[in-house]
């Protein structure tokens, strides 16, 4: 026990003595660690961010399009844009079990009058289940209601970005609007999302009945999608099975033929919208990580220059009964002890550094706990590698030779 803490002792002495050298040495592995953690909670952060994001789509929501899936930039199927019907949403709905709610979707580009403001949005024609599915709450107002889709009645529902531009603060529920020179009624606002994953502003909105969408605005008789919930969060693929089968059914496709619709999950759109997150993560931690063994190098040669003039000293330590282990157990001290105390305070600036991005670039961070164990590991094994060398040479110095040296 008294010759380990005899060991640490002499290595801390050591580092004291040098303690601008010990500084500098350092620097490399404190901003090794920094960028690291910081780096990676940028990455976390833009996957959190886009996770929330995704989730903000609603509740166990699956999205069903006319038109094959495309696969290697060749269409699977011979769907087309006319594939879906109001007939197939409310077969999915009567025959799917593991299908809550259900509604059409149709979207039209509109220029929208209100007063003598305008703002081009889309308008989107949805059943009240729509908004079950997105779970989005109202502000004020109140929703349209089933009496409302089969009337094809005039009345929509708007976001905030509408109503800030086109209303300026004022109460829009009551107000009247024109969509493409037709007269509606806002009966509600609603509550604001924030942006989407892919990044677009899921406030900028309109929602009408979809029969006044269809009728009223395109003139068509088609569908141009299905939103549907399922009951449970794992039931997702359950409902998604049997959308397939009834759909398939109703468009009489043989066994041979492939599906001339596309049904895409929450799963599989969180799964395309986080995969580039997670590249970002790791390409941003691997380039931060070249700080560290930058850092690293400068620990091995400032050990290396540490050999060289305490030749004497060794010499001298092994002369009156230290053996080579201690040498080595020594140096080996002093680089862990560089790289050990580097990252602790490289932690404290990665955090820092990781706020003030958040703060000043705008942009969401996230620092875990296995980030900062993680950077703390590595700090260690960078000491410990880039330490043993110089610990190796100096422990099989020659006693004698090194009393020699001058």
């Amino acid at each position: 026990m008294m010759r380990w803490f005899e060991i640490f002792s002499i290595a801390f002495d050591a580092l004291i003595r040098n303690k601008m050298r010990s500084v500098l040495t350092m620097l490399g592995i404190i901003i090794g660690v920094g960028a690291v953690i910081a780096m990676v909670a940028v990455g976390q952060g833009a996957s959190y961010s886009v996770e929330s994001q995704i989730a903000s789509l609603g509740q166990n929501v699956l999205l069903i399009y006319p038109g094959a899936s495309t696969r290697g930039g060749v269409s699977g199927g011979a769907g087309s844009a006319s594939t879906l019907t109001i007939e197939d949403a409310e077969a999915i709905l009567e025959q799917c079990p593991s299908v809550a709610y259900m509604s059409p979707i149709l979207r039209a580009m509109s220029q929208v009058v209100a007063g003598n403001l305008n703002w081009s949005t889309p308008v989107q024609g949805g059943s009240v289940d729509f908004f079950i599915i997105r779970d989005w709450k109202i502000q004020n107002g109140e929703f349209f209601t089933d009496a409302d889709v089969r009337a094809a009645a005039k009345v929509c529902v708007i976001g905030k970005t509408v109503s800030d531009n086109l209303f300026q603060g004022s109460d829009p529920v009551g107000q009247t609007i024109r969509i493409r020179n037709i007269p509606f009624k806002v009966v509600g606002l609603l509550k604001s999302k924030g942006q989407s994953a892919t990044g677009v502003d899921q406030d900028d909105i309109i929602v009408a009945p979809y029969t006044t969408v269809q009728k009223r605005l395109l003139g068509i008789n088609f569908i141009w999608g299905i939103m549907i919930s399922a009951v449970s969060k794992d039931k997702i693929l359950q409902a998604q099975e049997e959308a397939t089968n009834v759909l398939r059914i109703r468009h009489r496709l043989q066994p041979w033929e492939d599906n001339d619709f596309t049904i895409r999950t929450q799963t599989d759109i969180a799964e395309t919208a986080t995969a580039t997150s997670r590249i970002m993560t790791i390409l941003l931690g691997s380039i931060a990580s070249v700080s560290l063994i930058v850092g690293g190098i400068g620990i091995m040669n400032i050990m290396l220059v540490s050999v060289t003039e305490r030749t004497r000293e060794i010499g001298i330590r092994m002369s009156i009964g230290a053996r080579r282990k201690d040498i080595l157990v020594q140096f080996l001290i002093e680089a862990m002890v560089l790289s050990i105390v580097g990252g602790i305070i490289g932690i404290f600036f990665g955090v820092g550094g990781s706020s003030l991005i958040s703060r000043f670039a705008g942009w969401p961070t996230f620092v875990s706990g296995s980030s900062i164990l993680l950077a703390v590991f590595f700090s260690m094994s960078v000491g410990v590698f880039f330490g043993f060398y110089p610990a190796r040479k100096a422990a099989n110095l020659n006693p004698i030779e090194a009393l020699r040296y001058e």
